[in-house]
């Protein structure tokens, strides 16, 4: 007689048990399987594209710029600070490093450089300002991403290099932004590609058209 009455209880103990063990299952398998920027590191680290074929190299860069397009805004940029491609972008030749910087960069990125160029001067400055400063702070906020520019820099110590070289920054600043770019070989697009998705994100911000 007791175990009847008691039986409900545990059926209902039982259920809530199993029911808990899915939903962590399922977090587990959707944290496991959401896009990172460690994940695309990983991943790069793990293949060198000096040994690959042409046709297996064409097959793992497209899979590096898919996992790099699959990032959050955030991750994205985490990704572009700490040179996750940037050892295989070496690798590269100018026709895969073109098409690479193609695929890879966030839709919309050309409108974008369009409508900055019609800002008035001071506004282009104090946003150029803006995207350096937020591009700046995220670098500080993280280690991996100061190791990776003081490496390539050849830098040592603690302090972090700058986001873009002060050449670059001039040049953005004088001559113009969209023609800098178009003329700009490959490299220099990759070194200018985490400035170009901080500005998107403050021109989308609204906050440069204010006021004009």
């Amino acid at each position: 007689m007791l175990v009847q009455r008691w039986r409900p209880v545990f059926v209902a103990l039982g259920a809530v048990v199993l029911v808990w063990m899915v939903a962590l299952t399922c977090y587990s398998i959707a944290k496991n399987s959401k896009p990172t920027a460690d994940k695309a590191r990983a991943y790069a680290e793990s293949m060198d594209l000096r040994k690959l074929s042409a046709a297996e190299r064409r097959k793992a860069i497209k899979k590096l710029a898919d996992m790099l397009n699959a990032l959050s805004p955030e991750e994205r940029r985490k990704a572009r600070l700490e040179g996750v491609a940037r050892t295989w972008f070496d690798e590269m030749t100018e026709e895969e490093k073109a098409a690479f910087l193609e695929e890879t960069m966030p839709t919309g990125f050309k409108q974008m450089i369009t409508a900055f160029e019609q800002l008035p001067e001071e506004k282009r400055r104090k946003t150029i300002d803006d995207t350096l400063r937020r591009l700046k702070d995220a670098q500080q906020k993280d280690p991996a991403a100061r190791a990776a520019g003081a490496q390539t820099n050849g830098i040592n110590g603690t302090n972090a290099p700058p986001v873009l070289s002060k050449e670059l920054e001039d040049k953005v600043r004088t001559i113009g932004l969209q023609t800098f770019y178009s003329q700009s070989s490959a490299q220099t697009k990759a070194e200018l590609a985490p400035v170009l998705e901080e500005l998107q994100k403050v021109m989308e911000s609204g906050r440069p058209m204010r006021g004009r």
